[in-house]
């Protein structure tokens, strides 16, 4: 190494050895011999550098070139990375300047990437010019040479956003790493960015694009775009949404009372377009319609005052007395008094005469003469009019008499109003193309016989979608029609029962089977107990064990309310889960409360719902009694997922009202498909039902099925439907177009929002009519989509034979247990009684810990609103019969077994007595698990009959 150093050494030396005579000489000849073109400036200067070396960078494989210029200069020599680069590789070249006259001298030098690559220093390759002149040298600035390159990925790229109106936007970027650094760029939707041309934009040195108020023209595709000397590389792509959550507009006006006379509602609306959702914006919060009640002042007719006294004689032998209209005054629109306000009568008995000149006596005379001419006319055109029509046998009567007073109507609705309000006055939009049939039931003798003759209500739409109206809706339109449009006999019969049925003085059954009862089950109960059940209707009552006093009984019924004119008096957004249900007598008087099951529709969650149970009053308005989360002494609810189990005490309506929290509150629907033929043989038709997921309402639809000889051509399946505000559509796909053919623009049929969601255990139902083009045709298979747009879909597939010899009743799947209605005694219970009443001998009395029947309910995972349970003379025989009532459905007592037997565990330490009466009671309640059905059975047929009713 050092045998290197001194041999680079001497050959530096001998290089500036050789300068120096080089220099020396040519000082000589400048003294002794000069040119004529010679500065005698040059040699005092110090050489000055033109042109220095630049910082350059390697391109692949191409080799830079690096130059130096200056003047005066003798030599230029580079050095790099502080050795003298070999004379070989100079490329040199002299001129003169023509401005300053001085000899200019240019050297350039090549470098290449692997003299760069093979160096290994401390720094960046760097080279220098160093230049000569008669008083010195000169050394130029360093110039670094690197390899240039830019690597592939982004060290961060730009992530998509979701930002509101006027918010800010900030897109982040780091280019990939690269010599020289990488610029940036950016893109939006592949046009460049400019923040020059735009003030809203803001592109940073930190590579990062930030737009300070984001308009809606800015939502797009962003890109960052990184570049160099080498390459240019392009990010992921940012996608930016500039969204508008709605805003209310205001509100309108108030609309006027709803009802001429008495109590209404008014109702003002505004719209979600202030501004309207876009690009995903939220939906307005709140309300759409609101309602308030109003009092519409009723019409008071006039009454005449009494008569006045008679005036005197006037000169005209009359005398005058008069009344006037206000006993009372007409008021309201109220009409005046008939009659005539006053009155004339000869004061003289006839003796008082006047003359009459003869210009009146003609004018008399002409009078009546024309009357009776008139009158002649007019009997001699009867005459020949009854002739000429005497071979009907009968005089011309109003033809719209034959009709029963039905009408039907076309109507087309405006905007739809908040479709989480009951009874919303906004109907669907009903405009063209389909007939809807529903058939309408009225218990009133003046219903019946106006809607008899005609069973189907007929409402011509216009549009492919087929819409089951609510039985209110119904009356609302037929209210509506012109008085003409009746047969002169019933219009005001029909406005009197339109008026009644307002007042609720009518009740209005559903709208598939005419005139149907009302659902209702009783029995006799005395001490023993028992048990009540609607058949099919997931409704029941429990009697408990000594609810009623010994040597009493009571006639007790259950009815399930088949009517809608309850529902019309629910509020706000409140909607029936339930079928309404009554017990009683109403005079009944019992010891212990009674347990009520009612199936509901709910899809329970206490973020998303409000779920009330409510009491019909004496005028047929409902009362709050409890919320089902909340804590009160006067009644008890469970709500299980398909059931809820009520305590009650005071006979009378329940029902459940659930009232949605968020649009994430969900009612489930049962959905079903049910096919028949049609009158002509080569037609087909395909009904799809959506009715509220209870057995009661389901069977509304199987009853009407039945009459129509349709046939259940899939399972039914459930949909949950959410209070998103949005509709349900129904669609039939995959029909074998080369088989069937089905009428255009039918194929997709919808429900608004309000219908499904306010339907109050009332069936909805379209219809698909298909036609096949050949009688050999015996098969149809196809899919029927029931979806919530922006919600769930269920498939119901369908493939059935639809030859009309093969048609057979419908073979519904009814529940086995549909023909008992009443059971009396321990047979009705599944704890046998002895057990029942050692439980609650122990469990009711107190112990150190407390009541130990707090820890039965908790075991029995009973334990919430325990004061109702406190109050109770036998608080551990009230939870018995809720456990009852939660697991009638199922003969499997091992449930309470296991509560008990981990009670006994916990009470082992305490109390060896308590214990072994613990396990004593748990070793025969697990018997009777075991064989829960054959003991029931048993019971049954050998103690004594079971009392049916019904």
């Amino acid at each position: 190494m050092g045998a290197l150093t001194k041999g680079r050494y001497l050959s530096t030396m001998a290089l500036l050895l050789l300068v120096y005579c080089t220099v020396s000489v040519l000082s000589k000849g400048a003294t002794g011999d000069a040119q004529p073109d010679a500065l005698p400036s040059v040699q005092g200067t110090l050489p000055h550098f033109i042109q220095e070396p630049e910082d350059a960078y390697i391109v692949k494989s191409n080799p830079i070139k690096l130059r130096c210029r200056a003047a005066p200069a003798l030599q230029i020599f580079f050095k790099c990375n502080g050795e003298w680069v070999h004379q070989n590789e100079h490329f040199s070249h002299e001129y003169k300047d023509l401005n300053t006259g001085l000899k200019v001298r240019e050297v350039m030098i090549n470098v290449s990437r692997q003299q760069v690559e093979d160096f290994h220093g401390p720094e960046d390759y760097w080279c220098l010019c160093v230049a000569w002149s008669h008083l010195g040298t000169s050394k130029s600035r360093k110039a670094t040479v690197r390899i240039a390159y830019l690597r592939k990925n982004f060290e961060q790229d730009p992530q998509g956003k979701e930002v509101p109106i006027n918010g800010m936007i900030v897109l982040h970027c780091r280019p990939p790493e690269g010599v020289p650094v990488a610029e940036v760029e950016w893109l939006k939707n592949e046009e460049l960015l400019s923040s020059l041309t735009d003030d809203n934009i803001d592109t940073r040195a930190d590579h990062n694009l930030i737009i300070n108020e984001a308009r809606l023209s800015d939502s797009g595709n962003y890109t960052c775009l990184a570049s160099n000397i080498v390459a240019k590389r392009r990010s992921a792509t940012a996608t930016v949404i500039v969204f508008v959550n709605g805003g209310w507009s205001l509100w309108t006006e108030w609309s006027p009372c709803n009802v001429p006379c008495g109590r209404g509602v008014q109702k003002r609306s505004r719209t979600c377009t202030n501004p309207a959702p876009l690009n995903g914006g939220a939906f307005c919060e709140g309300m759409s319609v609101q309602k308030i009640t109003c009092n519409a002042l009723c019409p008071i007719d006039g009454g005449w005052d009494e008569w006045s006294e008679w005036t005197v004689c006037s000169s005209q032998c009359e005398k005058l007395r008069g009344r006037e209209c206000n006993s009372p005054a007409p008021r309201h629109r109220g009409r005046m008094c008939e009659g005539n306000s006053e009155a004339t009568e000869n004061c003289t008995d006839g003796l008082c005469t006047q003359s009459m000149d003869s210009s009146n006596d003609v004018a008399l005379y002409s009078g009546l003469g024309a009357g009776i001419i008139a009158v002649a006319i007019l009997v001699v055109a009867v005459m020949l009019y009854r002739k000429n029509h005497s071979e009907y046998g009968v005089d011309v009567i109003d033809s719209s008499a034959l009709t029963g007073g039905f009408q039907s109507f076309n109507f087309k609705t405006t905007r739809q109003g908040n479709p989480l309000l009951l009874n919303s006055s906004m109907q669907p939009d009903l405009t063209a193309g389909r007939t809807y049939s529903t058939p309408l039931c009225f218990q009133d003798n003046t219903d019946k016989e106006l809607f008899d003759p005609l069973p189907d209500i007929k409402v011509k739409v216009q549009s492919s979608f087929m819409v089951s109206l609510s039985v209110a809706e119904r009356a609302e339109f037929h209210a509506k029609g012109p008085a003409e449009t009746f047969p002169r006999d019933l219009s005001r019969d029909y406005s009197a029962t339109t008026d009644r049925r307002k007042k609720g003085l009518l009740t209005l059954n559903g709208p598939f089977s005419a005139c149907k009862e009302q659902l209702r089950t009783n029995g006799v109960f005395g001490h023993p107990g028992g048990r009540l059940v609607v058949p099919n209707a997931g409704v029941s009552l429990l009697v408990p064990h000594g609810a009623v006093a010994e040597n009493m009984s009571w006639e007790m019924h259950m009815v399930i309310n088949q009517g809608e004119a309850s529902v019309q008096t629910l509020e706000g957004c409140e909607i029936l889960l339930g079928p309404e249900v009554t017990y009683g007598p109403p005079v009944l008087d019992l010891f212990t409360p009674v347990a009520m099951t009612i199936a509901h529709c709910a899809e329970v969650d206490t973020e998303n719902w409000n779920i009330q149970l409510k009491r019909k009053t004496q005028d047929s308005k409902w009362e709050e009694v409890m919320s089902v989360e909340e804590e009160c002494t006067s009644c008890y609810c469970l709500m299980d997922s398909t059931s809820c189990h009520l305590l009650l005490e005071q006979p009378g309506s329940y029902a459940l009202v659930g009232e949605p929290l968020t649009q994430a509150a969900v009612k489930r629907l049962k959905l079903a498909v049910f096919g028949s033929m049609e009158a002509g043989f080569m037609s087909y038709s395909l009904r799809v039902y959506c009715v509220d997921d209870t057995p009661h309402a389901f069977q509304g639809v199987v009853a009407a099925e039945k009459t129509r000889g349709g046939q259940l051509l899939e399972e039914p399946k459930t949909l949950p439907f959410r209070a998103n505000t949005f509709s349900l559509q129904v669609s039939i796909q995959d029909v074998p177009q080369f088989l069937w053919s089905i009428k255009p623009f039918t194929t997709c049929q919808e429900f608004s929002f309000p219908q499904v969601w306010c339907s109050n255990q009332q069936p909805l139902h379209c219809a698909f009519s298909l036609e096949r083009y050949s009688p050999a045709t015996a098969q149809l298979s196809c899919k029927i989509s029931v979806r919530q747009v922006k919600g769930h879909e269920q498939i119901l597939q369908v493939y059935t034979a639809v030859a009309e010899t093969e048609k057979e009743s419908v073979p519904f799947f009814m529940q086995t247990d549909c023909t008992i209605t009443s059971q009396t005694g321990p047979k009705a219970f599944k704890i046998p009684s002895s057990i029942r009443q050692r439980i609650c001998a122990t469990f009711d009395t107190a112990n150190a810990k407390g009541k130990d029947w707090q820890l039965l309910a908790q075991k029995l995972h009973l334990d919430r609103n325990l004061g109702y349970f406190a109050k109770q003379r036998s608080p551990s025989a009230v939870i018995l019969s809720l456990w009852e009532a939660r697991h009638q459905d199922t003969a499997d007592l091992d449930s309470l077994a296991s509560a008990l037997e981990e009670i006994g565990k916990i009470h082992s330490k305490n109390s060896p007595k308590d214990q072994d009466e613990l396990e004593s009671d748990f070793n025969h309640i697990q018997a009777d698990g075991v064989c829960a059905k054959g003991t029931l059975t048993n019971q049954t047929t050998e103690d004594s009959a079971p009392e049916y009713t019904g």
